[in-house]
This record gives C-alpha cells, sequence and structure tokens, in this order.
C-alpha cells in the first residue's frame, strides 16, 4: 500500500490496516521524526515510515531499544519538529524513566507516542496494560476504536500536544494494529512540520519544582476531553443500564447488542480519552444508571475509575466487567463473552450457539522454523551439559529463541525474565560459583538484543569477573518481529548501507573474550562449548549463522536433503526416532506407512543438520552452496 501512504487525495476511502493507518495519520500530520524498536503487533509501522520517508523529507529510525527511541522523540520535540515513537507495551515500560522525566519537563514540537497492547499475549510474554504507565506519568491517552479513527487520532494528538506542551500516547491493542477498515484519507502537507532553532532560553529541564505544572496540564486536558469527538454514545435517553467500552470494547459491545435485540434499553458510551477521564461527560450519562458493564483490554482500569467517579458522587450504581468475573480475568474481549455479559446485565436469552464440531482442538507448542540455527545450539549445548557432573544452569532472554523453554529448545532454560535481564541473572549465578555452587552457568541472547540491552549487562559481568558463558545467537537479523535491521546488519530503516557493527570487535573492545561458532558445524562447535565451559572467568561465544528463512532467498543451488530409507532402521535402530520426535525441526517427519523416516521437501530448507545426527547415515545431502 506504499502508493496509498503518500497518495495526496483528500476524500478517497481505502481499505488500511490499523497500522498502515498510523502511519497515514503521521504523513497528515507532517512529521519530523520518527523513531521505533521493533515490537509485535505494531512493528510494520516504522517500516513502512522508513520506506517513505525521503519521499516525504522526514528521518526514520530503528533505534537500537526503546529507551533511545523515545529519549530521541523527546531531544527533537526541543527544535520544535513532531516526532512520533512506536513502541509495545514491554517497550513503554523499558522506556518508563525518560516518559516520566518526559511528562515533567514537558514537550516543545509535538510529541506523539504509539503504544501497542498486546491482549492475550499473542506475540508477548505478558498481557501488560499500558494505561498505568499514562496515569503514573501524568500524559493524556487516546484509544481508537476503528481505522478512520487511528488515522485522525494522530493528527489531533499532535496538536493536543503542542497546544499542552504535553507528549500524548496513542493506544492501540492486537486487533486495532491488525484488523482492517475503510479509512477516508486525509489532505497531506506540502511539507512537513516546520522546526525552529533551539533558543538559548528554551528550556526542557526535568526537575521538581515542575510537577504542579504538570499537573495543571492535567486539569486543562480534563476540560479538553469533556467535549472531545472521540467519545460517543448511542441509546435510549434515560437507559437503567449501561455498557461503558474502550477501544475494541466498542465494536465487540454494538454486535452484541444487535444479536440481543436490547437497543433499545442499553446505552453504549464509548470513550476514546482513556485518561484523563472527562469525569462531567461521564457522570452525565451515569444518571439514572442503576447497572453498568465495562469492556476494556487487558485490566479493569476504566472500570476501577468509574467506579471511583461513581462513589465519589454518591451513586448507587452496581458494576461489572473484568473485575467481578463477568468477563474473563485474561484473555482478549471476543463477541461470545461479550454478548454473555450482556446477557448478565440484561437478562437477555443469548441466542443458540451453532457448534462447528464436538473435536477438540490438538494442542500444539510452538517451535523453530526449518532450519532454524537455534535448534542446532540448543541441541549442541543439551549434550554438552548432560555430559558435565552437574547440569548446567541456562538462563534465557527474549526472541525467537524463547522458544527453547519449551520442546522445541529441548527445554533448555531454567528461567527467562525480560528482555536483557539474562545476562544478569547468570551474573549472579556465575558470582555464586566463587562460593560453593557446583554448576557451570550459561546464558543466551539474540544478535538484537546484543544491541539491545545485553550491553550494560556484559559490561557489569566482565568488570566482576563472572564465571559464565554468554552465547550470542547472531542469526543476522531482527527475526521474531519480521526482519527488521539492527547494528549489526549494515542497513537503517531508511535504506542507507552503513558500516556493520561487529558483535565481536564490541566485545572485545570492553575486554571480555570471544569467540564464533557455526552451529550448523556440530562437532567442533560441541567442543568450543566444552572447552568455554571449562575456562574460568567471563567468556562470549558467538553463534553464527543466518535465519533460515532469510537464507532460503538466497541459496546458489539447491540443497537437497533426503531420507535413504534403504538405510533408515526404523523401529530397529535406537535413536527412537529422534529425527522428527525430538530433533523437532518441522521437516523431518515420519513415514507410517514404511515406518521409516522421511523428509518434507516443501518444508525442509536444506541446513543438513539431521544429517549429521543421523545415527545410521541415512538422511542424505545432495547439492548446493549457500551464498
Amino acid at each position: 500500500m506504499e502508493w496509498t501512504m503518500t497518495a495526496n487525495a483528500p476524500g478517497q476511502v481505502c481499505l488500511m490496516q490499523g497500522n498502515e493507518a498510523i502511519v497515514r495519520g503521521a504523513l497528515e500530520a507532517g512529521i519530523n521524526f520518527a523513531a521505533s524498536y521493533p515490537g509485535s503487533p505494531s512493528s510494520q509501522v516504522l517500516g513502512m515510515l522508513g520506506k517513505v520517508a525521503r519521499e516525504r523529507n522526514f528521518y526514520a529510525e530503528w533505534s537500537t531499544n526503546e529507551t533511545c527511541a523515545m529519549e530521541a522523540c523527546i531531544g527533537a520535540s526541543l527544535a520544535n519538529a513532531r516526532s512520533l515513537c512506536i513502541v509495545k507495551q514491554n517497550g513503554l515500560l523499558f522506556a518508563a524513566d525518560a516518559i516520566h522525566c518526559g511528562a515533567q519537563h514537558g514537550v516543545k514540537g509535538g510529541m506523539v507516542i504509539v503504544t501497542s497492547d498486546d491482549p492475550s499475549a499473542h506475540s508477548s510474554t505478558n498481557e501488560f496494560d499500558s494505561r498505568y504507565q499514562a496515569m503514573s506519568a501524568n500524559i493524556p491517552m487516546l484509544e481508537p476504536t476503528s481505522m478512520q479513527e487511528t488515522k485522525d487520532m494522530v493528527p489531533y494528538a499532535f496538536e493536543l500536544s503542542e497546544r499542552t506542551h504535553q507528549m500524548v500516547i496513542i493506544r492501540l491493542t492486537t486487533r486495532v494494529c491488525h484488523g482492517r477498515g475503510n479509512v477516508v484519507l486525509g489532505e497531506l502537507p506540502e511539507k512537513p512540520h516546520q522546526m525552529k532553532q533551539v533558543g538559548e532560553w528554551d528550556r526542557m529541564v526535568c526537575v521538581s519544582y515542575l510537577r504542579s505544572a504538570m499537573l495543571q496540564k492535567m486539569d486543562m486536558l480534563r476540560q479538553e476531553f469533556e467535549n472531545c469527538p472521540y467519545n460517543h454514545y448511542a441509546g435510549p435517553d434515560h437507559p437503567k443500564e449501561l455498557i461503558v467500552a474502550g477501544g475494541t470494547g466498542r465494536l465487540y459491545g454494538q454486535e452484541a447488542i444487535r444479536r440481543l435485540g436490547v437497543g433499545d434499553r442499553v446505552g453504549l458510551l464509548s470513550l476514546g480519552t482513556i485518561w484523563p477521564l472527562p469525569e462531567a461527560y461521564i457522570l452525565r450519562h451515569l444518571e439514572g444508571v442503576e447497572k453498568v458493564l465495562t469492556l476494556e483490554e487487558v485490566d479493569p482500569v476504566l472500570e476501577r475509575n468509574l467506579q471511583a467517579i461513581a462513589g465519589s458522587h454518591q451513586m448507587q450504581i452496581t458494576f461489572s466487567g473484568r473485575e467481578d468475573g463477568a468477563l474473563p480475568k485474561i484473555g482478549e474481549l471476543d463477541p461470545d463473552n461479550v454478548a454473555q455479559a450482556i446477557s448478565l446485565l440484561t437478562g437477555a436469552k443469548l441466542p443458540e450457539k451453532k457448534i462447528a464440531s464436538q473435536e477438540p482442538l490438538i494442542e500444539r507448542e510452538l517451535t523453530f522454523c526449518a532450519g532454524c540455527p537455534h535448534r542446532a545450539t540448543f541441541h549442541i549445548l543439551k549434550k554438552v551439559l548432560r555430559q558435565e557432573k552437574h547440569p548446567g544452569a541456562v538462563i534465557g532472554d527474549i526472541g525467537c529463541y524463547i522458544m527453547s523453554g519449551q520442546a522445541a529448545g529441548q527445554y533448555a532454560f531454567q528461567a527467562c525474565n525480560c528482555m536483557g535481564s539474562g545476562i544478569n541473572l547468570a551474573e549472579a549465578l556465575g558470582q555464586l560459583t566463587h562460593y560453593g555452587l557446583d554448576q557451570k552457568v550459561v546464558t543466551v541472547c539474540g544478535d538484537s538484543t546484543f544491541f539491545h540491552t545485553i550491553l550494560p549487562g556484559l559490561v557489569n559481568a566482565t568488570y566482576h569477573n563472572a564465571n559464565m558463558l554468554l552465547m550470542v545467537l547472531d542469526n543476522s537479523a531482527t527475526a521474531m518481529t519480521g526482519f527488521q535491521p539492527h547494528p549489526a546488519t549494515g542497513i537503517t530503516a531508511m535504506g542507507d548501507q552503513v558500516p556493520p557493527m561487529d558483535i565481536q570487535k564490541v566485545v572485545e573492545g570492553i575486554g571480555c573474550k570471544a569467540e564464533v561458532a557455526d552451529p550448523f558445524d556440530v562437532k567442533e562447535t560441541e567442543k568450543t562449548i566444552r572447552r568455554l565451559l571449562n575456562t574460568p572467568g567471563m567468556n562470549v561465544l558467538i553463534m553464527r549463522q543466518p535465519c533460515a528463512t532469510l537464507m532460503t532467498k538466497k541459496k546458489k543451488r539447491p540443497v537437497k536433503v533426503y531420507v535413504d530409507q534403504n538405510m533408515c532402521l526404523g523401529d530397529g535402530c535406537g535413536c527412537d526416532k529422534y529425527c522428527s520426535r525430538v530433533w523437532g525441526c518441522p521437516g523431518n517427519t515420519w513415514d507410517f506407512k514404511n515406518n521409516k523416516a522421511y523428509i518434507d521437501p516443501v518444508t525442509c530448507v536444506g541446513c543438513g543438520v539431521c544429517a549429521k545426527l543421523c545415527p545410521s547415515g541415512a538422511i542424505k545431502v545432495e547439492g548446493g552452496e549457500e551464498a
């Protein structure tokens, strides 16, 4: 949809994804600066901005981490630039210090933060609710429901930011980011927002006495939001039962009201201004109401705030939602659980649900892609550690390799906290090996995570000479979120070729030993890991093999990996179907007709590692070399 993004066609109707609507809204706002660290469900936003940045004359970057992105956007604001920072809920937490300080000193040019929450944790480790951050930092927050609102809220948020000299957060959820809907385009400005030189007396300095001014801004915003066009009401004039919805809750509520046929008696109040809440506007709609159901993602934040407003005005209202169990406490809203909650609220009978099948769905664990080098890494690591006197402790981190806590990585991890924490957890265990903990300590991280947050921990562990091994799983991409570039890839968000950062040289530059190994070279890498585990002090091993999904596009000649079933011993082999049962590559399967191993030629990418593991030598590799 790149042509749509830069088409100056006011009034044209386009089908857009929510992430695309954010991009279009930013272009219509005339942004000067955009920064992000990739995180689903909003990874595509900066990628699209990077592609059109030169055409629209603004700057876009994939920052090393979310704090770098947030602080760069604050810096751009000092020059009166309009800056856009895109993060997910984990990234918003990571940049919390910058956000709280920034809220206190305020901004000069408009600054908008787009945060994408992930209910049901489709691509996350948690369901953290970003609304707490807005409340804690005293920052206004908007939440769109439709793709049209998503696009329109971005220019509105920039204007609001400039009028109040405060950053503004737009909160999205997965279904808005990845959903699609019609959007009416607005006009694109001839050139980006006008920047200004930083004046001698321009000030954006966080000092304690500015807190009073920050709270005054919130009072001004409350008045602003009393008449905001993104708050809606639909239904009878004086309902006894009211549904209050934020974000996608409005869409689910509308659908459920239609299904149950209660539109003549139930009111639906939809709030786009999530913080601060427009209290007088809400009170007008609570007047005479006996029951309130709150529809929101993720936590009962709105529900509790409504209870506080009603309680402070001595209103006798029964509230229900996430908190009292009318809706599930975890996971996404959906048409069924919302309809059931409205049925409880109103007493309306639920329509009979047609059951597609009585058969339970097969539960399947997440796994690595076919040919993923991480599968080989954890196979080797697990084998080496099992040969030690005591099983070693393996500390994980956030990336594709988080699946190594499951069968995909032979349940390698003992612990995994948040992004960048692995080396710090392991450092403590590494220090304890000097005080009687007789155990090898290993931690892993990806190449993008290495630059994101590992470096401070590596400096700490090296300086204090922790007895441990850090394995950097270098697959040449931020693979988990869509192959965005990072400092070791040698390319920027705007497509510039730049000298890549050498991870080995960076490690050696802080005084730590570093070696490189290829996880596909099973025997040599096994020897290297065993040697480093028995080398005292802080050691780093870079496991370098590009992501298989990327490399399938770069083969010089096709590589064929297959099973010679005449050599495969089937059930008679002592491996007990290791290739398909334990190794677990999607390309390795079982031919139940012949009771022999089989490789799916469609799925296999030709890495050939399974051939090195087959005890009978039945797996063969023919042809080609990787580019």
